[in-house]
């Protein structure tokens, strides 16, 4: 039986330097244990932190493994290290539960591994970067995997260069947005008028790109044989509730800016 699934491999840019990689390294522990969390009763999820500043995941779903890596990406907490995501997702035999990730080798690894290679390499790094499978003998996306390949990575290119104009405050208003869902929430948590964070809102053209977002992850989702939107929904619910849980661990008051 076939099972669909979806895997990042995580780096972190500039990791090597300032004595960081302690710091770096505790934090991603601290986040499997999130990841984890986030996952449970939702979907089957396998994380490995390796090699210090590397976290490897593999999960049920098409679109699971990038929800949570935009999910990672906008409430990482070092902002002079930022995570770069390399992106699969295809089908396997294998239950993602019966895995061990640590020792699992498998195509989807390899273009993983290759798509976080491709962003390794570049000057001006993008956050993210999907490689698919080549054709498969099944009757699926792999058919058009190289034109949903292109098109995907073209929408993150021009998200990427969205999110590299904003300011500091515009992505923290944009990250809070997202995380909490309301203007007035976002306001009260900053201490800041509606019309304030509104402003932010648009010169940070917030709306574009977390409309963007969804709209992959609604892609990845149809493209599977079987309906996984309740799936990535209920995912999403859950680690937002977690987050809000705990909002001013993952946005601490020095964070919120003037």
């Amino acid at each position: 039986m076939s099972n669909e699934v979806s895997m990042f491999i995580m780096d972190i840019s500039n990791s090597s330097k300032e004595h960081i990689g302690k710091a770096l390294s505790d934090y991603l522990e601290q986040l499997k244990e999130s990841i984890t969390a986030w996952t449970e009763n939702t979907a089957a999820t396998q994380i490995s932190h390796r090699a210090g500043d590397e976290l490897v995941l593999v999960s049920n779903g098409y679109a699971t493994a990038y929800t949570i890596a935009f999910y990672i990406n906008r409430i990482w907490k070092f902002t002079d290290h930022l995570p770069y995501f390399g992106l699969s997702f295809g089908t396997i035999q294998e239950d993602v539960r019966d895995i061990n990730i640590e020792t699992w080798i498998h195509p989807l690894m390899k273009q993983a591994r290759n798509a976080n290679d491709h962003l390794k390499k570049q000057s001006d790094r993008w956050l993210f970067r999907f490689a698919l499978p080549t054709l498969s003998k099944e009757q699926d996306f792999t058919i058009y995997s190289e034109q949903f390949e292109t098109l995907i990575n073209t929408s993150l290119m021009l998200k990427q260069e969205q999110i590299n104009e904003q300011t500091e405050i515009q992505s923290l208003v944009c990250s809070l947005y997202f995380i909490l869902g309301q203007q007035k929430k976002v306001s009260q948590y900053l201490d800041r008028t509606t019309a304030t964070i509104s402003h932010h809102m648009k010169q940070g053209k917030t709306q574009v790109i977390l409309h963007t977002f969804y709209n992959i992850v609604k892609v990845l989702d149809s493209l599977g044989m079987h309906d996984k939107q309740r799936l990535t929904d209920e995912l999403q619910t859950n680690m937002r509730q977690q987050i809000i849980k705990y909002l001013p661990d993952y946005f601490p008051k020095e964070r919120r800016l003037s």
